[in-house]
């Protein structure tokens, strides 16, 4: 499977926060599996390192960035493609980090990985608690 992490996925994963669900965990350190962080979520990241809400990360976006480089996550760029998927999708969601997430799993055909339930209202694939 191909997996999008959500912001909140991936900076729960990195700081082994125990809000992750251990399914959600037994997919995460499964190496048949592909995982993805788009850059809209390390975008994210640098906002709320700079307003500090992310006061686990000292040094922001950097020590972020640090503890996946060598993790098998992958960063995929943003691409026209995904901003027009995000044109085209019903405003169910108000957040543009996550309607860019949404339009990125339906263009590269990822899963996300997310507790968000307003992206679950969307016709996307996502996981979380209910495998």
């Amino acid at each position: 499977m191909k997996y999008l992490l959500d912001t909140h996925t991936a900076l729960w994963l990195v700081n082994e926060h125990e809000r992750l669900p251990p399914e959600i965990k037994k997919i995460l350190i499964d190496d048949t599996h592909s995982f993805y962080i788009s850059i809209a979520s390390i975008w994210e990241i640098a906002i709320k390192a700079s307003i500090g809400k992310l006061t686990e990360f000292k040094d922001g976006v950097k020590a972020f960035l640090a503890k996946i480089e060598n993790s098998p996550i992958e960063m995929l760029p943003i691409t026209p493609q995904h901003i027009e998927t995000v044109e085209a999708l019903p405003f169910l969601h108000r957040d543009p980090f996550d309607r860019l997430l949404i339009s990125t799993a339906l263009a590269e055909d990822l899963t996300i990985i997310t507790i968000d339930e307003n992206i679950q209202k969307y016709d996307v694939k996502w996981i979380w608690r209910y495998l």
